[in-house]
Order: structure tokens, then sequence, then C-alpha cells
């Protein structure tokens, strides 16, 4: 037997359990809805179903249940991407997020953002089902006003929540009130279109000449300017990735491998290949890896190991701080689609290149390719030509 209560303005159901009462809140003011949650509830028990009723379920559990799902069903550098959201906003709330479980050498966990008297901190409730909208908008506005984070940024963060949240729902065992996912209504931030760094054929010659004494360095920086690879794309490369005898200056191959057992794959799950151009030629000819047990193009300069990408932009920046030189491994890569446009290279091909959709390279790069194009948007006839121009030159009447 069950039935429904009002506790002030919210509507609580009471069922019996064998030994006594259970009241459990229906989290609505609402007696029509109170109503229709009773009816569910009693024709589940009549059914042997699973309770209608909104779950209490705690966010370390859920969490670490959709991380551990994420683990085998995903890549390992999407999960850990994934994973680097999901604990700015719960925090260490389980093992699964703990630092030394996805991150090679572990990293001190950060204190929460400041700005004067405010900080971000993590989304705290009593439960997962708890956690409403304005949990989540206070979050993500939060580290917008903060930390300054892009829009770009800021509805990552919602996507990675909405599908957390939608998980829960749907397979976590979690029952929602309403069974709403709370991040629905917190709408998409718009995004401003993409200001696009690159550096100029000039400035290119400046950053190679500031790295001539830095041969690691300067390789990796011209691959990336010269081969527009991603900064994680370098880091993976081993030297049967760089084949300097095949084609007219040799080839560097971007795909999947398995290296002491730890499966990786580009961004975009295809492979492809990239032309070595005479530049990149000259400064590879001059570069000699250092030895490393598992082959690594660019190993890491102190340990020989596979080169951690942060480490790798840091160390781009100990280099070019004393020249004032603020580009990284994003505006190297950018320079080489930038300057293939300007070239007048197909957008197909530079989304081929470097391993884009041709919607991504149309985004950043159509901007640039008129400028090379002023021939193609000539058109007509002589004859309309020549009147034309005698017109507004008042040789016609």
């Amino acid at each position: 037997m069950a039935s429904i209560i009002k506790r002030g303005n919210n509507y609580s159901i009471q069922y019996s359990t064998g030994s006594g009462y259970t009241r459990k809140s229906l989290r609505t003011k609402s007696k029509q809805v109170a109503e229709e949650l009773l009816r569910q509830f009693e024709s589940a028990e009549f059914h042997g179903l699973e309770s209608p009723l909104p779950t209490k379920t705690p966010i370390g559990k859920v969490v670490g249940e959709y991380v551990r799902k994420m683990i085998a069903t995903k890549t390992t550098r999407s999960a850990k991407n994934d994973m680097q959201y999901l604990r700015a906003a719960f925090g260490v709330c389980c093992p699964e997020l703990e630092y030394s479980e996805y991150r090679n050498g572990g990293r001190t966990p950060k204190k929460p953002i400041m700005d004067g008297k405010r900080q971000v901190r993590p989304i705290e409730k009593s439960c997962f089902e708890s956690i409403k909208t304005q949990d989540i908008s206070e979050f993500i506005i939060g580290l917008v006003d903060t930390k300054g984070i892009k829009a770009t940024t800021a509805n990552r963060y919602r996507e990675v929540l909405h599908t957390l949240f939608s998980w829960a729902i749907s397979e976590g065992r979690v029952r929602m009130p309403k069974d709403r996912n709370p991040v629905t209504a917190f709408k998409r931030l718009t995004q401003r279109a993409s200001e696009i760094r690159y550096l100029t054929l000039e400035q290119v010659d400046e950053q190679l000449g500031v790295l001539e004494s830095h041969r690691l360095l300067l390789a990796v920086t011209a691959v990336f300017i010269y081969a527009g690879i991603r900064r994680e794309e370098a880091t993976w490369l081993t030297l049967e990735d760089v084949d300097l005898g095949a084609g007219a200056n040799g080839m560097i191959r971007v795909r999947a491998k398995t290296i002491n057992g730890e499966y990786w794959e580009p961004k975009t799950k295809k492979n492809r290949v990239i032309p070595i151009s005479r530049s990149l030629r000259v400064i590879l000819d001059g570069y000699q890896p250092a030895a490393s047990p598992e082959g690594w193009f660019f190993p890491s300069p102190r340990s020989h190991c596979q080169w951690d990408p942060d480490n790798l932009s840091r160390a781009l920046r100990v280099a070019n701080g004393p020249y004032g030189l603020e580009w990284g491994c994003l505006d190297y890569r950018h320079t080489f689609g930038s300057q293939l446009a300007q070239k007048g290279v197909s957008l197909y091909k530079i989304s081929a290149l470097m391993g884009n959709s041709p919607d991504i390279c149309r985004k950043h790069y159509a901007a640039l390719v008129p400028e090379a194009m002023g021939d193609e948007v000539e058109f007509g006839s002589h004859r309309c030509s020549a009147e034309l121009h005698s017109f507004f030159n008042g040789t016609k009447r």
C-alpha cells in the first residue's frame, strides 16, 4: 500500500516495506505529477518491475562506472581527454579519476581556480540525482568568467556532461527527477569565428633560425610547419614512420600502432601519408634521432622515452622566450594549411594532407584562398568588356 503526502511545498511517496514504512521525496511541487508517479510505482510493484521513483546514487559511483565504460569502448586518447573534463567538473570523486590511473608519471592536482575571492569548485551535491541545470550552469559559466575559457571549450564541457547524464539515465540505472537530463536546458554558448594564427614565410625563417642550435626542436618544428601534423602525432612518430627513401624526398606516415601494449590511432581514425618537401628534407637530413628502445623519431631529450606533448610545448616556449616569439605547435600546423591555401592548393587536398575534414579546412582556410584566385573570377566576352570600359571612361554616350 502506497500513498502520497505533502511536506511543505514538496510531495513524497510513503509505502510499506514489510518491516515498516519508507518515505521518498518525489521532488515535485505538482500534485498531478505526484499522483502519476504514485500510479507508476504501484504498477511497477504489481508487475515486479524496477521502481520508477528517483534514485539516490553517490556521484563517485556513477562517474566511476562511466569512466570504466569509456576506457573499455573509447580510444585511450579520447577517454583521457573526457576524464580531464570530468575531473574538473566533479573533482577526484572516484579512484578512476585519480591522476595515477590515466597520466604517466601523475601530476599534482590543480587547486581551485581563483579570481580575487572567487573560485570555481567542482560540482558537489548529496547525490547524482540532485544535480540541477543551475549547478551545471554555475560551473561552466564560472569557468568562462574566472578562467576565461572560450565558448568552444565551454561547449565541450557541456557535451561531456550531457553524455554522462544520458548514459546514467539509459544505462546507469539512475532515475533523474522526471527522467530529464539537466544539461539539456543549458544552451550552447555562441562560438565566434575561429581566429587562425600562422607564420609568414619571413617568420618561418625567423623561427627556424632561432632553433638552429636546438637540433631536436628544429626538426620537430619543421615537421609541424612543412608537414602540418598534430602535436600528439609528432610524439607518436617512430623511425619506421619517417621514410626518407620513398618518393622524391621521402614520406611521413601518420598511422595507428601499438607500442608497449598501448594502442594509438590518429584523431580522425584514418591513416594518411604526407610527402616530405625539399625544405623539410634539408632539415631532416641534418637531424639524427637519439636511440630509444621503442624507436621514437622525436624521443624525450632527457629520458629518450616517448616525449609528452605538454613537455614538448614547454620546451618550445623556453627556447623561444628570449627572442620574444610566442608561436606554438598549433600555429605551426596552421602555417602549413594557410600557406598551401594561399598557394592555390584545393581545400580537399589540404584536408587530406592534414587529416581534417573538408568542412574544417573550409572553416579555417577558405578566407585565404581568394588571395590566390584573382584570375579565377574573370569571365565575359571581350566585346562586353570593351564597351563597358569605353562607357565608364566617357568615350561612349
